[in-house]
């Protein structure tokens, strides 16, 4: 049983990026697929499939490369709310991830949206991970 399921999906991608798998299969979840959708529209991922063939599914992730270096397209994967103590935002507190170059994942009551997004949309929320 697994208490934090971000957390448990933020390492998931980089023990798979520390041992330079091409993909990587996670448990699925609506909130996990959402994150998911992010990092692709971000260009942190190369691609992704929802599979629905178990009860739970699949999230299976093909992690992204540079072609000449080897290295990750994504180098840090922070989990900031934690169950045991959440973080929130308001969309004026909102910090910068790596001074704009980074992306922070916010749960809002609009959905999963990035800082720049839910700061668009003026919305805040719990601050669930930072990517860069």
């Amino acid at each position: 049983m697994v208490t934090d399921p971000i957390a448990d999906f933020l390492t998931r991608i980089r023990n798979a990026q520390m041992a330079g798998h091409r993909i990587v299969e996670i448990p699925a979840s609506n909130l996990k697929k959402r994150i998911t959708e992010i990092l692709y529209e971000q260009g942190y991922i190369l691609k992704y499939k929802f599979e629905d063939n178990t009860k739970q599914g699949i999230i299976k992730i093909a992690l992204k490369y540079d072609p000449t270096s080897k290295q990750p397209a994504i180098r840090s994967l922070e989990r900031v709310s934690r169950p045991g103590l959440r973080q929130y935002a308001k969309p004026s507190e909102m910090k910068r991830v790596i001074n704009g170059l980074g992306i922070a994942i916010i749960s809002t009551s609009k959905g999963v949206l990035t800082d720049k997004q839910a700061k668009a949309q003026n919305v805040g929320g719990e601050v669930l991970c930072y990517v860069y």
